[in-house]
């Protein structure tokens, strides 16, 4: 089995903001394996299907950015997911808008989701998909995060968004970390 975490902030409110990248991604994924984010358990929604025979979820934590892990412990837990099953989308405010970036392992760098679920998994041995969103030039990281993307770079991400959904769905379909790495980075 394979998990497809998809970090962001729960509601309407934050829907299609910077943090929510995550979210999106999923959404996209979710559009592009027809199935639909419903099931609630253990403090996220969840979908899944079947890839090759194996099962995937799909998963958005309801709980807020700052507390994710909570959401991926129980699911890791309850399902009994190795680090290695699982694969983790965020934003990064230190790549340019758009930048995908895959990485097998890491420090959170800063990304108080990431933060989470390290602490909560006791491991950064988890691989990730980040999208770049850049650092804000002239307002708060808060609220340069909370804002939804205008213009060229919500047509950059779009693209990115488009990226990171091939590159997950190959790795659901077995292609190994090192082998995405060399084609999506």
């Amino acid at each position: 089995m394979k998990m497809v975490i998809g970090l962001g902030n729960p509601g309407k409110k934050y829907a299609g903001t910077k943090h929510n990248v995550g979210f999106m991604v999923v959404d996209s994924l979710a559009q592009h394996l027809n199935v639909h984010l419903t099931k609630l358990e253990h403090d996220a929604v969840t979908a899944s299907t079947r890839i090759d025979g194996e099962k995937v979820l799909l998963v958005e934590p309801q709980t807020y950015m700052n507390e994710s892990g909570r959401a991926v412990k129980q699911l890791m837990h309850f399902y009994k997911l190795a680090p290695e099953d699982i694969i983790v989308v965020q934003d990064d405010l230190d790549m340019p808008v758009g930048k995908l970036r895959l990485r097998a392992r890491g420090s959170a760098g800063g990304h108080n989701g990431i933060k989470d679920i390290i602490n909560n998994i006791g491991t950064n041995d988890f691989a990730r998909v980040k999208i770049g969103i850049a650092h804000p030039t002239q307002t708060t990281v808060v609220d340069w995060v909370l804002t939804p993307f205008k213009g060229d770079n919500a047509i950059v991400v779009g693209e990115a968004q488009d990226l990171a959904v091939s590159l997950l769905f190959d790795w659901l379909q077995g292609e190994d970390l090192p082998e995405l790495m060399n084609k999506y980075n």
